[in-house]
């Protein structure tokens, strides 16, 4: 979700500001999902690598997780969407910890639909922790496969991603779901994240359905 802080610095405001709006915008991307019929939309909320940006910036998007998730995760689960979180702990506050497990508990039975947010996020740092998951279950080095990975990922039996959407016309994977988007389309647009709508993610869908996909065959 790129373009936050370029959509700001255009209306002559703060990062944050920027923010803000980018989370009016996953509001509006999530309900054009169910309108549409996609039942899994991923988000990358936050990175492992987002910790070098400033302190205030920082600071600003963890208070801004914790007032979405008063807000709008009572509203996904009236609306039936089970909420799943991945990426590491280490380094949100108790409180924000609390706040993602209290949704993805309340939320387990839902099955309308699964959005995926990822915070504090690397797809690197996921397959570390697969590895040491591995280690600590004492699976020997024979046993290892594709399913054996899968399963210690963060969120285990999700499906792979069909398309990747990257905005404001960044063409890179960004560390991001490293393993499961290994067969992935991609889709890129000019639109700053805070700007995109229904019918952008109409766009990229179209744009996806006119694909051939081999998977590695003819």
């Amino acid at each position: 979700m790129d373009g936050n802080g370029r959509w700001a610095k255009l209306h002559g405001k703060s990062v944050n500001f920027g923010h803000r709006a980018g989370v009016r915008a996953i509001k509006r991307v999530m309900y054009a999902c169910d309108d549409l019929g996609v039942k899994v939309l991923s988000i990358y909320a936050f990175s492992t690598e987002n910790w070098s940006r400033s302190r205030r910036e920082v600071g600003g998007l963890m208070r801004l997780f914790e007032e979405t998730v008063q807000k709008e995760f009572d509203e996904l689960h009236e609306r039936g969407i089970r909420v799943h979180i991945s990426g590491r702990r280490d380094g949100l506050s108790p409180r924000l910890v609390r706040m993602l497990e209290n949704a993805q508990d309340r939320t387990r039975e839902n099955r309308k639909g699964s959005l995926n947010v990822c915070r504090n996020y690397g797809g690197r740092s996921e397959l570390v922790d697969a590895a040491r998951r591995l280690v600590a279950d004492g699976v020997a080095a024979a046993e290892i496969d594709e399913k054996a990975i899968a399963d210690r990922l963060y969120v285990p039996g999700l499906p792979d991603p069909d398309l990747v959407i990257r905005t404001a016309n960044e063409s890179r994977l960004s560390n991001f779901l490293l393993w499961q988007s290994a067969y992935a389309e991609f889709y890129v647009t000019p639109t700053l994240w805070p700007g995109f709508a229904k019918s952008h993610l109409e766009e990229a869908i179209a744009e996806f359905q006119k694909r051939e996909r081999r998977f590695g065959g003819r």
